[in-house]
This record gives C-alpha cells, structure tokens and sequence, in this order.
C-alpha cells in the first residue's frame, strides 16, 4: 500500500511541475498563483465523482427537451391537442428522445471542456433543469404548443449566447455579480445546498419524499403499485427497497468512508449502488420486468452504440424568427433567468472551491468562466438544446478535492465516452445519487455560519433566498426573492434616513448592517469608480499596454495579497471555532487555539483533500489550504485531553 501511495505521490509532483501543472496551477507547479491543495491524481477522482453526479442528466434532459416534440410535427387536432394518440408523432418523438440523449452529451461535453480549459474551473456544465422545462413546456409548449415555435426558441437561445458573451468581454456581467450583497452570495451557497438536498431526497433522487395532496409534500418511497395515477403515494410509504438501499449503501456507507477520510467516497458509493441494482431479479432491480424495464434493460445491453444527432441540429434553427416580437420576449426571459441562476452557482461553487476574493466580491478567472459559458450557451442550441449552465452537483467533485480545470477535463471525457457508452451512464439510478447530493448539500449548508443575522436588514433577505431557492426549485426566482427582499428592507429605511434629515435612522445601520453600496471596484486592482466597471484588457489596452492578454507583477501580487487577506480571514475563524469548542468542553481556549494555528500552518503539506474558501463566505475550518478534518480532529482530541 505504501508503494502505491508513494506512486501516487510521485505521479502528482511529475505532473506539478510540468507545463500542463503549470498551466492549470497545480500545487508544486511554480506558477505564482498555484491553488493550495490541487494534486493531479486528486483532480481526476473529482472528475469522476462530478460526473457521476451529472450523468442523470442525459436521460432526463432528454425526456424533458423530447416533450416538446423537437423538430417533430403535431397536427394539434381538437380531438388530440398534443398528439398523445398519435403513433406517427409518438414514433417520431421517440426517435428525437434517443437523439436528445445523444445532442447531450456533447453539450456537456464541449461546454465543460470550453469551462475547464479557458477558465480553468472544476465545473461540469449542462442543458440546466428548470431552462430545459421552462423551454420545453412554457416557450416551446407540449408537442408544440407553447408561446413560439421550436426554431425560433432555438434562434432566441443562440443570440442569448452571445448577447452574454458581449456583457462579458465588456466586463458588465462580472460587474452585475458583484454587485449582489455580501449576504445574498453567502445565502445563495447555503440555498443551493438546500436545493442539492431536496432534489436528492424527491422521487428525482432518494424517493424519500413525494406529491402530496394536503401538504404539497409528504413522505413517498412506496411501491409502483401503491401510486396513484400522479405517482403519490396512497399507502406503504417508505417500503420501496430502492429507498433503503440508497440511504444506506449510498448514504450511510458514503459517510462512513466520508468519517475515516477514505478517498473517492463518493464515486466508490455510488458505483456499488448502480452495480447491485442492475440484475434484473432483485427486488432493488433498476430494469423491473415490464415493458419500460424491458426497454431500458435492452438499451442497457447495448453497452456501447453510437446514435448520432439524427434529427436534431443546427437545420432546425429558424434565422428568420427574430422578426418576431415573441422571439425577443423569450429571449429576455431567458437573459435573466441564466443571469442570475449562473451568477448564482457559479460564485457558490467558487466559494466552496476556494476561489473568491473577498475584497472585490469576485472569483479567479471569472471573465474567462462568463466568455467560456456563454459560448457554450449558443453551441448547445445548435445541437437543439436549450442553454447550458454550470451544474450544483460539480460541488460533489468539488468536495472530492476538485480545485482546477483538470476536474472539468476529466467531466468533459467522461461525457465524451458517454457518447459511446449512452447506455451504461444513462443506466446510474437515481437512488445511486440522491444520497451524494444530500450529503454535498450539508456540506454547502455551513455557508450560514457566516450569514450577518444580528441585522434584520441582512438576515431576512438571506433568510429569504435560502427557503426560496429549493422551494421554487429554481436557484433564480430564488435570488429574485431575495434581492427584491433586501432592496425593499435596505432602500426604504435609506430613503427614510434621507428624507428625515437623519432622524429616522434605524439601530444598527452604522454598525450592524453590512456595508454596500455599487460596487465600482476592479477585480484585480486597486482601480475604483466607472473604470472598475471596464475589463482588465481594455484598461491595459486604454493605458497602452501592448500586452494586454498578460496578467502583469501588479496584478499577481494583488490576487497574492487577497489570498493572504483570506488566510487571515480563515485564521480568525479557525481561531473563534477553537474558543466555542473550549467553552463547550468547559476548558480553556489555548490548547484549541494552537490546534487552529498548527492546522492552518500544516495544511499546505499534510492531505490531499481541502475544502477552500478564500472568502468570508466560507464555513468555520473551510477555509483556503486548511485540512478542516484534520481540524476538527485536534480539537475533539484537545478537548478530550481536558476531561
């Protein structure tokens, strides 16, 4: 085992200080803004992990975008409106399902590439749920019958794309995310955690919970047979097999090897779950004996198949649609439901990567991520999808140790071999997964730690977007919650203190309430006022810079200092974490204290699994190059030590 471990290492350190480590800032690479932490055999496991997260999504976005019927043509009679009875339609629909599980996976496939590479981020990107339904059902409609036809949705998806990659190259949609306060950010992770967590407990995931007529939710886990024609559960909750085989071969267990810190806990309990429920004659079988299991069961014997775009593709766009007025109102509401849903996920997946910067309220190589996923945007729509975001299970690979782009190549081959192997990753049940993005979701659930709740003014607004983000199941409507909250509960008072002449000023405005105001700072220098809003290029290039593309000493050292300002941050509440501890253990705080120092100190060397956060916005022991397990570990031990 040694010899392993010692290959392993050895692998890491060869790959740190080659070009490809130093273009993707392994640890040990040399490059002066290397990512603590980041270790080349770690990255690849992260990959896995984020894609085995992520496979769902070839089934069920084809299921979703497929409802719409695609390029396929509805009669619409009055007798079918949706073509239900239809067999030349439903053969047809079939068909483009099958296309859209192909179409994809090479959206994911490029667009996570496109992520990694050029933004060097640990992302997965995909058709996101909630554009994919509101495409489907609301834009495109049920077999066509929705606002505008399919090839003008597509036309309005593709300009969206590169309507993005304008704000973006203008630095206006880096500028926009900063913009958003301190507490809705922090909230935002710690939502989408809640998300994660009840997506992975509904019949999407676990099956633990379900439809219910009296209380919108209840608990579900019942056999096939037990649901009524919606798929509640009338009796027998709970005694669906599939639910207790993934709570505790794929929960239980993954926490445990979670608990003695074994590597790829996540992938490994994944991969037991899908390999004990694909026989067919077990009661936890994913392929029953009925005719969609036998189906399912058939395209899982393929094993290996290549399908092609078929019907789908870039022949389906409609060039002409923008004459419609319809076309641009689609358009807008797909501006700002990707606005603020990507601006959301990706500063909470930055935050738990360990990649914001507190000072400037932005995140490394955020331009790049903006450019890479609005390109991404208009390539899937040329394949016949709708637009591709970056994924909340990425935080999955993320928790494996995923810090670089390596995460997101290694997502992007696995998406790419799915195109050979559809049958084997669009075979990952549900079960497999759901307990992975529960226990993902409590680990994002430690951003409200550090949410301001002493003030009103913060907490409400914060409060606000965490219950709204998984119970609209949309990450944007739940920012929309949340920022229409905090304008309302931060401007009113404002206006108040204004019109007042000062009298009506509420307690704790100077001192409790988070500063903000429009934040017209750079994200990599010191540069204030309107040229803040301008990106790091044009300044260079208005300044004279002939090599504008190059990061300058000036700029490094000011990413450098935002690092050593986070290490500050994480050694203060490192330090505040030791002191409760004490005070829970009846002891004092010193032992704890040198615990939190040594840990912090250490970190650079000791494990290769780190959960970074070079931001206020991270929890307790979650801080940038600190081993938290490790932590936490030294202080129970201190703590014991005192009894």
């Amino acid at each position: 085992m040694s010899k392993i471990l010692a290959g392993v290492e050895k692998v890491n350190e060869v790959v740190a200080r080659s070009w490809f480590g130093y273009y993707f800032r392994l640890d040990g690479s040399g490059h002066p803004l290397s990512r603590k932490g980041s270790r080349f055999v770690t990255e690849l496991r992260a990959g896995l992990v984020t894609f085995a997260a992520m496979a769902y999504i070839l089934s069920v976005n084809a299921s979703i975008l497929s409802s719409s019927g695609g390029p396929c043509v509805c009669p619409h009679t009055s007798a079918d409106p949706v073509c239900a009875n239809d067999a030349e339609y439903q053969t047809c629909a079939e068909e483009v399902r099958r296309d859209y599980v192909f179409a994809t996976g090479v959206s994911a496939c490029v667009a996570t590439f496109l992520m990694a590479v050029f933004a060097n981020m640990p992302l997965g990107l995909a058709p996101g749920l909630g554009a994919n339904a509101y495409f489907a059902f609301t834009i495109v409609g049920v077999a066509g019958t929705g606002i505008i036809p399919y090839g003008k949705a597509l036309a309005a998806v593709w300009l969206e794309g590169w309507i993005f990659v304008i704000l973006s190259i203008l630095g206006v949609r880096q500028w926009l995310a900063r913009l958003l306060p301190h507490s809705i950010k922090l909230s935002t992770g710690a939502g989408i955690g809640f998300f994660l967590a009840f997506i992975g407990l509904s019949p999407s995931g676990l099956n633990v919970i379900g439809g219910d007529y009296s209380d919108l939710v209840g608990i579900g886990g019942c056999p096939a047979q037990y649901q009524d024609k919606k798929g509640y559960c009338e009796s027998h909750v709970l005694q669906d097999p599939h639910v207790w085989i993934g709570v505790f071969l794929g929960g239980i267990f993954t926490s445990l090897l979670l608990i003695y810190r074994v590597k790829g806990a996540f992938i490994l309990g994944i991969l037991l779950v899908s390999i004990v429920s694909w026989p067919r004659d077990s009661l936890i079988t994913m392929f029953p004996h009925t005719p969609s299991g036998d189906s399912a069961f058939n395209y899982f014997k393929q094993v290996a198949s290549w399908h092609g775009l078929g019907k789908l593709g870039p022949k389906n766009i409609d060039w002409n649609g923008f004459g419609d007025g319809k076309v641009w109102a689609a358009l807008i509401s797909f501006l700002y439901i990707d606005l603020l849903d990507t601006t959301g996920t990706l500063y909470a997946m930055a935050s738990h990567a360990g990649l914001m910067d507190a000072r400037t309220g932005d995140f490394e190589g955020s331009s790049a991520a903006y450019i890479s996923y609005a390109v991404s945007i208009s390539i899937g729509s040329l394949l016949g999808c709708s637009p591709n975001t970056a994924f909340v299970e990425s935080a999955s690979g993320i928790a494996e140790g995923g810090r670089t782009g390596i995460t997101g190549i290694v997502t992007s081959f696995m998406f790419f071999l799915s195109l050979f192997f559809a049958p084997i990753f669009a075979s990952l049940p549900s079960w497999a997964t759901g307990a992975t993005l529960v226990i993902v979701g409590s680990m994002m659930a430690s951003n409200t730690a550090q949410i301001n709740w002493a003030y009103v003014g913060d907490a409400i607004p914060a409060f606000v977007t965490i219950v709204g983000i998984p119970l609209f199941y949309n990450i944007a409507y739940g920012l929309i919650a949340g920022i229409c909250t905090y304008i309302c509960l931060n401007a009113i008072p404002w206006i108040l203190i204004k019109v007042s002449g000062g009298r009506l000023v509420p307690e704790g405005w100077d001192t409790m309430k988070e500063p903000w105001g429009l934040r017209m700072q750079s994200a990599n220098d010191e540069t204030t006022g309107f040229r803040a809003i301008l990106p790091p290029w044009m300044r260079k290039l208005l300044d004279g810079d002939k090599k504008f593309w190059q990061m300058s000493e000036a700029e490094i050292e000011f990413y450098l200092e935002g690092r050593r300002e986070t290490e500050r941050l994480a050694q203060e509440r490192l330090e505040q974490m030791a002191m409760e501890r004490a005070q829970m253990y009846g002891g004092g705080a010193d032992d704890d204290i040198e615990a939190a120092r040594t840990s912090v100190d250490s970190a650079e060397v000791h494990d290769e699994k780190r959960i970074g956060t070079p931001d206020s916005t991270s929890a307790p022991g979650q801080a940038a190059g600190v081993d938290s397990d490790n932590f936490v570990q030294q202080l129970g031990g201190n703590a014991s030590k005192r009894q």
